[in-house]
């Protein structure tokens, strides 16, 4: 019976041990810098000896918490400006929080860094589900002191492109019809900009290029396990995204979806298996 014991303690410190690396672990990750991930993408639209377009796509920003504050945001944006990308893209979830508390004063420290983002084509974003959930108004005027535009199923012309804004899939603000009407009419190679990646396979043909964000790639992936929550306790406990989208390239159906793990952490901040990225895509005919 005692060497029984002592083994189950043994087991549980080995085990609790092994937790309070992971967690430091993770907390060592929210507040690591980015890795910065390229590919290079063809998009056989383009006119035949046009010059690449170098796009930056960012997203899950999160500022409210130990993952994110004002003073690691500046340091992302000035590696963002360091590699001079033509265009930059923001996915959405620009703060932290599920509801309007202190959401606004969050959203007031977006301006300052955020205002420094420089692309020869501009910066433009689309809100994700805690933009909506917390304070759309405020995060709204943050990003427009900032020189930065919004697209809720919208399209603008940046160059050769059409980059279509469509809104968010997972808090059910995306209104497709509308954003592919808009599309056509700015005309353009399409880029499709929205949160959700869930959204892709609801695009027609000829839509090959969708960026988005939204999964943190799993955020917490443990081995053998895979992520640890896709489920979100304050949806209804619904699914947070669908597996196939959970991070990187996603080839389908010959659509290319492009999901990054995002600059910040969320609720929680904690990363392991998932570290915070954003990537820079070369854009060719």
């Amino acid at each position: 019976m005692k060497r029984a014991w002592r083994w189950t303690v043994a087991g549980a410190l080995v085990v609790s041990g092994v937790a309070a690396v992971m967690v430091l672990v993770g907390l060592a990750n929210v507040q690591a810098m980015p890795v910065v991930r390229q590919a290079s993408v063809k998009l056989p639209s383009l006119t035949a000896g046009s010059a690449p377009i170098r796009v930056a796509l960012l997203s899950d920003i999160h500022l409210g918490n130990r993952g994110m504050e004002p003073r690691r945001l500046a340091f992302i944006v000035d590696q963002v400006n360091a590699l001079r990308p033509d265009l930059i893209l923001i996915a959405g979830d620009f703060v932290t929080g599920y509801d309007g508390q202190g959401a606004a004063e969050r959203a007031a420290d977006l301006s300052m860094p955020l205002s420094r983002l420089r692309a020869p084509l501009g910066v433009l974003a689309v809100f994700g589900n805690h933009d909506h959930w917390t304070a759309p108004a405020a995060i709204r005027s943050a990003l427009d002191k900032a020189g930065i535009a919004i697209l809720e199923n919208e399209a603008v012309r940046r160059g050769p492109l059409a980059i279509v804004g469509v809104g968010d899939h997972f808090s059910g603000r995306d209104d497709l019809p509308r954003a592919l009407t808009e599309a056509r009419r700015v005309s353009g190679v399409p880029v499709v900009l929205t949160h959700s990646p869930s959204l892709a396979p609801s695009l027609p043909s000829g839509y090959s290029l969708v960026l988005a964000g939204h999964t943190h790639c799993g955020q917490v992936v443990l081995p053998l396990v895979g992520p640890l929550l896709n489920r979100s306790p304050y949806a209804n406990w619904r699914r947070l995204y669908e597996p196939r989208y959970r991070c990187g390239l996603v080839r389908d159906r010959g659509r290319l979806t492009v999901v990054t793990a995002g600059a910040g952490s969320g609720t929680v901040p904690v990363r392991f298996g998932a570290v915070p990225d954003w990537w820079l895509l070369t854009l060719h005919p």
